[in-house]
């Protein structure tokens, strides 16, 4: 049993890291209190990270990744596939869905209100030393590493279901 839990994590780890020589894998933020939305969006691929602001990328008809669960409600992850390649020349074929309790389980408690506070969100002050003016990526990426990652907590929210993989 052991040994068939080991060589399944492999499987899927060596999938993931054969998947990103053809596409990068796409790690999406949705806010479940939000019609799930996707607040924020990093690619993970030969080209190293790279955020993508949900608001900023677009499909021909001017949808925004940000709104695919209402524009494409039966196929959400194929319209983010399709936004993604018409705004960026890259297809993302597997998707990590992470909502807000798996990052609060992950980076702490307080990460989408450091999130939103970073970033200047709705009114939220700045924090620490941050005036509230940054850009998402940075406003995220600083959140993360203030908090730092519980690793412990990913296969957790994993079986829990806050943390979910969709193929497009």
């Amino acid at each position: 049993m052991k040994k068939s839990i080991i060589l399944g994590i492999i499987i899927i780890v060596a999938l993931l890291l054969i998947s990103t020589i053809v596409s990068p894998v796409m790690i999406v933020a949705e806010d479940t209190e939000e019609d799930a939305s996707i607040d924020m969006a990093a690619t993970i691929g030969l080209t190293g990270f790279n955020w993508v602001y949900p608001g900023s990328s677009v499909n021909s008809e001017g949808q925004t990744l940000h709104n695919v669960h209402m524009n494409n409600p039966d196929d959400p992850y194929g319209a983010a596939r399709d936004i993604m390649t018409y705004s960026y020349g890259i297809t993302p074929h597997i998707f990590f869905s992470v909502n807000n309790d798996a990052a609060q389980a992950i980076f702490g408690g307080s990460i989408v209100d450091d999130i939103r506070a970073n970033d200047g969100y709705f009114g939220y002050a700045g924090n620490g030393n941050v005036a509230g003016s940054m850009s998402r990526g940075d406003a995220v990426g600083t959140a993360m590493l203030e908090n730092g990652m519980n690793v412990f907590e990913i296969p957790i929210q994993i079986i829990l279901g806050n943390i979910s993989i969709h193929f497009a």
